[in-house]
C-alpha cells in the first residue's frame, strides 16, 4: 500500500490518481495522519503543497522515522522536504515557475532513467535546492536544460526519491512510466 500525505495540495488528487494505477492507496491530511495505515504502508509519497518544508514538522518527523524502512518519495514540496531533512538548504529562486514547462536532462547519476536523456516536466514551484549540496547517498539525477537547477534525486540505497516536478502533470512526458520506474525499484 502506499501512503500519501496530502499537504493540502490542489494537485494531491491527481498524485493519488496517478499512483492508484499501480497499487492501493491511501490519502490523509497533513493534519490527520492516521498511524496504523503509515505503519502498513510500503511506500510513503510527500505531497506537492504550499510553503516550505519548515513549515511540516510532522512530516519531517515522519520522514526521520521511516526513512531506511520504507520506500519513501517526495514531489514538488515533497522533494524539498527530503532535501531540508538531508541538510540541504532550501532557497527561493530567481524565477517563479508555476504551470510552466522546462526540458530535464537525466544526469550520470541516475541509476533508473537513461542517462543524458532529454524530456518536459510541469513545473510549480518558487523554491529550490541551494547548491552546492554534497551528500553522500544522495545523488542530483535530473536537471533543467537552461537553468540547471536540481530538478530529482534518487537514494537507491534507502530507497528515497524525489522529484521538482509533477510527474502527475499534463505537462510531464510520460509522468506514469517514471512513477512506475520508482516503484519497482
Amino acid at each position: 500500500m502506499i501512503y500519501i500525505i496530502d499537504h493540502q495540495d490542489s494537485f494531491t488528487w491527481n498524485v493519488v490518481h496517478q499512483f492508484s494505477m499501480f497499487d492501493d492507496v491511501y490519502c490523509s491530511n497533513y493534519f490527520e495522519i492516521n498511524q496504523k495505515k503509515l505503519e502498513q504502508s510500503d511506500t510513503i509519497v510527500l505531497s506537492p503543497g504550499p510553503g516550505a518544508p519548515k513549515d511540516y514538522p510532522v512530516t519531517s518527523k515522519i520522514y526521520n522515522k521511516y526513512k531506511k524502512k520504507k520506500k519513501i518519495i517526495g514531489i514538488c514540496l515533497g522533494y524539498q522536504q527530503i532535501l531540508f531533512n538531508e541538510k540541504g538548504k532550501i532557497i527561493e529562486q530567481k524565477n517563479i515557475y508555476h504551470g510552466y514547462q522546462s526540458k530535464v536532462k537525466v544526469t550520470k547519476e541516475s541509476k533508473l532513467f537513461l542517462k543524458n536523456k532529454y524530456f518536459n516536466v510541469g513545473r510549480y514551484h518558487s523554491l529550490k535546492l541551494h547548491e552546492p549540496y554534497k551528500s553522500k547517498n544522495i545523488k542530483i539525477t535530473m536537471r533543467c536544460a537552461k537553468s540547471n537547477i536540481a530538478m530529482a534525486i534518487e537514494d537507491t540505497k534507502n530507497s528515497i526519491y524525489g522529484f521538482q516536478f509533477h510527474p502527475e502533470s499534463f505537462l510531464t512526458e510520460r509522468g506514469n512510466v517514471i512513477i512506475k520506474k520508482i516503484l519497482s525499484a
